[in-house]
């Protein structure tokens, strides 16, 4: 997909007029500037405690937010027709007003190569800018979660209750009811249109018993491994973020108020308790993009009476907990950071999945959506039909089938590296299937027409960082997730390309494949496939692990086990940088279920208080 020629197309169609309710874009608007919870970011995570916090009205919230007050349509996911139709999802990313448009330092381990790193800069955060892929992650990688923080509260067993607050349900195929909620706040459904590969696909799982067909492939208690239907977080061809859903049923709240245009420049140490440093208190500046020098402008203050809770994501975390001098001192004293918390883990420990297209080229041109999506007309038609009444080709995903493998148990690599897997029935990999060139931020052919069976990395062994590029808070981060640098994740990306070559022989394609693309074609010997999945893979935007949590008597680790920041009073951090693994799936699911749990954490906490 040439996301960004396809977004122009849709750009060039129409805006939807948004509806933002609570949501206001100046300091002068706010009526104080005291609140009992600050929340920093209004992302996946951070509009759930929002919701979840403002149950009760005697409790303030604010949510400070770097989205940009200037032309909101561009700025909110409710509005925005690529943001909404589920099907335009790749095209919000990268290089787009939609993102934060970061990129990764050369990577060792990708023949040095840089690329773009996408994090959704839109209301709702990445849930508004993802593929809408929904999954609760496996019930090992909860467990194992509960085993290195010490705390049992974290298992599959009681994680598990939060499905029926988080997700509700629109089935029109196939899945196992009994893992599902229906009564939740977000929006799950199974494919609600067909694609040419679709019965090829379930054809090739009756044909090769290593991928089998699997009823249901949300996880947790259920098996992730093998091949199944997408369940996506929409509703009636409607894109389900944590802002068109957790944020619109708070809407009318007169204790929650959302200020985006705010760019969090630090946290602000305020009193303490005993050896534990205080930091209720929140720096903030205008964004980039609305005046000419924000870095200028005077900074602004508001305080928590409670907690200040981070939630800007596995990146914006650790990039604001350094510039408020919680960090490594090495790092922060030559940056002029005075360190307040000396806690070197901060930042540490990036753990990210990996995307690698692979590419095929096929016979039947009138099966793939190649020729649409070349076709101006075709497109704005489309987007034409969607917002006439939600169908047509926008309302579904980009795919309708993917699914999980594992290495053999007698795989070489074990004979050298240990299973980094929870558990046996957790994958090492997972494969995407399309019926069309998709290969993101790489422009699609002129001509052709192409099947695409992406090779996603699902339990990394390589750790990376993030770190700060100076003491600018305007600046971006520098990110290095370290792909491709440990011996296990090689292989079972090499894996990975040799399974997606044996699907492809699978009777169910016989007279539709015709050929491998590009370099793909030329990838036999194991050298020349670690060479060329050196060559072609990115990210598919999972980072985690950045503010790990860590048992509460521990040396390392950021986080305690109830996402208090070590060395802290006052200050908690719920996104995706508190796991310190990414999980055996795609990751917002679990990140909602994070952030339902936590905010049952911080309720008993005030209570107790």
């Amino acid at each position: 997909m040439h996301s960004s020629r396809l977004l122009s197309f849709v750009l060039a169609s129409l805006f939807v007029a948004p509806s933002l309710g609570v949501t206001i874009s100046s300091f002068s608007q706010l009526k104080t500037s005291t609140y009992d919870y600050v929340i920093v970011g209004a992302g996946t995570a951070g509009l759930v405690l929002a919701n979840r916090l403002t149950e009760d009205p005697n409790v303030s919230v604010l949510v400070l937010e770097a989205v940009v007050s200037e032309s909101i349509v561009l700025h909110s996911d409710q509005g925005v027709v690529a943001a909404e139709a589920p099907f335009l999802g790749p095209t919000l990313t990268p290089n787009t007003p939609y993102d934060y448009n970061y990129t990764v330092v050369p990577q060792v381990g990708m023949n040095h190569r840089t690329f773009a790193y996408p994090r959704g800069r839109l209301l709702g955060g990445s849930s508004s800018a993802n593929y809408l892929f929904h999954q609760y992650g496996t019930f090992e990688d909860w467990n194992m979660l509960a085993s290195v923080t010490g705390d049992s509260e974290w298992s599959w067993n009681n994680i598990k209750k939060y499905i029926q607050k988080a997700n509700g349900h629109n089935t029109t195929g196939q899945f196992i009811p009994s893992l599902h909620g229906f009564n939740g706040v977000t929006s799950v459904s199974l494919p609600g249109g067909n694609y040419s590969i679709d019965q090829r696909v379930i054809a090739a799982t009756q044909q090769l018993p290593e991928w089998p067909f699997n009823q249901d492939m949300s996880g947790g208690d259920h098996s992730l491994l093998g091949i199944g239907w997408l369940q996506s977080s929409a509703g009636g061809g409607v894109r389900s973020s944590s802002s068109t859903s957790y944020l619109a049923q708070a809407n009318t709240r007169p204790n929650l108020t959302v200020l985006i245009n705010a760019t969090v420049l630090k946290l602000v140490q305020t009193q303490g308790s005993g050896s534990l440093k205080g930091f209720r208190s929140v720096q903030f500046g205008p964004s980039l993009g609305t005046v000419s020098n924000p870095a200028a402008a005077a900074p602004k203050t508001v305080t928590a009476r409670k907690e200040v809770i981070l939630a800007a994501g596995a990146i914006g975390t650790p990039q604001i907990l350094k510039l408020s001098g919680i960090g490594d001192p090495s790092e922060l004293g030559p940056l002029h950071i005075q360190t307040i918390v000396n806690n070197p883990s901060v930042g540490e420990n990036l753990s990210d999945h990996t995307l690698l297209p692979n590419i095929f080229t096929v016979a039947d041109q009138a099966s793939t959506l190649d020729n649409f999506l070349r076709d101006q007309t075709d497109v704005n038609d489309a987007v034409q039909q969607w917002v006439q009444n939600k169908t047509g080709p926008f309302a579904n995903n980009v795919v309708n089938t993917f699914g999980f493998s594992r290495l053999p148990s007698n795989a070489a690599i074990f004979k050298t590296t240990r299973d980094p897997a929870p558990g046996p029935n957790s994958p090492h990999w997972e494969l995407i299937l399309s019926n069309f060139w998709f290969n993101p931020g790489i422009a699609q052919p002129a001509t052709g027409n192409y099947m695409t069976m992406v090779a996603v990395l699902i339990r990394p062994t390589s750790r990376g960082t993030v770190k700060l590029a100076s003491n600018n808070p305007y600046d971006k981060p520098l990110i290095d997730p370290k792909y491709l640098t440990t011996d296990f994740d090689v292989f079972v990306k090499r894996e990975a390309v040799k399974s997606i070559m044996e699907f492809a022989q699978a009777p169910a394609w016989k007279g539709y494949i015709t050929g491998r693309f590009g370099n793909f074609a030329s990838a036999q010997t194991d050298d020349q496939i670690d060479a060329y999945v050196r060559s072609l893979t990115t990210t598919i935007f999972h980072p985690f692990g950045t503010a790990a949590m860590s048992p509460a008597n521990s040396k390392t680790g950021v986080t305690n086990p109830d996402l208090t920041v070590k060395g802290t009073v006052g200050l908690r951090i719920v996104d995706a940088s508190v796991v310190p693994f990414v999980p055996s799936s795609h990751t917002q699911g679990p990140v909602y279920l994070l952030a339902e749990r936590a905010a049952d954490i911080i309720k008993a906490a005030d209570h107790l208080n």
